[in-house]
């Protein structure tokens, strides 16, 4: 069933909804990554990725061969064919793979070599600059860093993670790369709900505390946008509590150094953020619902009660989300 919304954004009467499309998949889909306005990807649980290459009118579900037992968490596509996955897990469940042949044989390229870790999200500058991150091991959260498309992954340091501050692996974006050189990642647990930067491809990090709740080990920094390398986002809130609106947002306009909290509030706990630079507008999916802004998260509109992990757009073009139970929807524009 279809929910359609009117809202009135910049004066503008407007409708848009999520269009329900057919997975193939009873997966739980955590990962998306959307290429062009034909070809998408997602992930999820039992080793399962998913792909469309005709807007989603079909997808093919299919599972990396002996990873039934591998939850992909995050997903990112750098073309039609070549694709990273990253799935999350105690010790060596977290793991990399890559295809270059549009998933008809996979590589495993990296596999998480303590026993204590446990990735949460990768992201690329380009095709072949990239960044993982996961939870603190030894009491620093763990980077690593590829300049070789994925051939070798190499750890680089950061400043101390606070006691039982972790990353959420719920969408694949509490790590965000911008430009050539900027990278952002976001944390939460009891007492920390913190934004990392790095200016130089994670060589070297700063730390700044936002509003957002960190009352429990669900609540922190679930989600992180930037529209420009100073104007960002950040949504989470409590995964447990998927109707709280409390503290669930924060903004930013000098490239994280700051984050305040602004007037309005998306309508409850939400996992993921994007920002759709050909519209200027930013749309929340959380578990309880979505929620659009188009006055840089001053103020939110509910438009959707479905329930959404994960969300990628080609710039105003084209976005999917994906939620539990293999669920997949196509962004109808006004």
């Amino acid at each position: 069933m279809k929910l359609v919304v009117v809202l009135f954004l910049a004066g503008v009467a407007c409708a848009q909804t999520w269009v329900s499309q057919q997975s193939g998949t009873k997966a739980s889909l955590r990962g998306v990554s959307a290429v062009s306005v034909k070809v998408a990807w997602a992930s999820g649980s039992g080793g399962t990725y998913l792909k469309t290459t005709d807007g989603g009118a079909t997808w093919t579900a299919a599972k990396v061969p002996g990873t039934e037992g591998l939850d992909f968490r995050d997903i990112q596509a750098v073309d039609p064919q070549t694709v990273y996955l990253l799935s999350s897990g105690a010790g060596d469940k977290s793991r990399i793979y890559k295809t270059t042949d549009g998933g008809g044989q996979w590589k495993l390229q990296f596999t998480n070599p303590d026993p204590k870790g446990f990735f949460d999200a990768m992201a690329f500058w380009d095709a072949t600059h990239g960044i993982a991150v996961g939870d603190p091991v030894d009491g620093h959260f763990v980077v690593l860093i590829t300049a070789d498309g994925g051939e070798h992954w190499d750890r680089r340091p950061t400043p101390p993670a606070l006691p039982n501050e972790g990353a959420f692996a719920a969408s694949g974006t509490c790590l965000v790369t911008m430009g050539k050189r900027d990278a952002w990642f976001a944390t939460g647990g009891p007492g920390a709900a913190r934004v990392f930067h790095s200016g130089d491809r994670g060589e070297t990090w700063t730390i700044a505390s936002t509003p957002i709740r960190n009352d429990g080990s669900a609540a922190g920094v679930f989600s992180l946008a930037f529209s420009d390398s100073r104007h960002g986002i950040a949504v989470g809130g409590d995964y447990s509590k998927p109707e709280s609106a409390e503290r669930n947002v924060a903004v930013t306009s000098d490239g994280g150094r700051t984050w305040t909290e602004p007037p309005g509030h998306p309508k409850g706990f939400r996992s993921a953020v994007v920002y759709l630079p050909g519209r200027k507008v930013w749309i929340g999916v959380g578990t309880s619902g979505s929620d659009i802004s188009s006055d840089d998260g001053k103020t939110w509109k509910p438009f959707d009660s479905g329930a959404y992990n994960a969300t990628s757009f080609v710039s105003g073009k084209a976005g999917w989300a994906v939620g539990p139970g293999g669920r997949v929807a196509v962004f109808q524009f006004p």
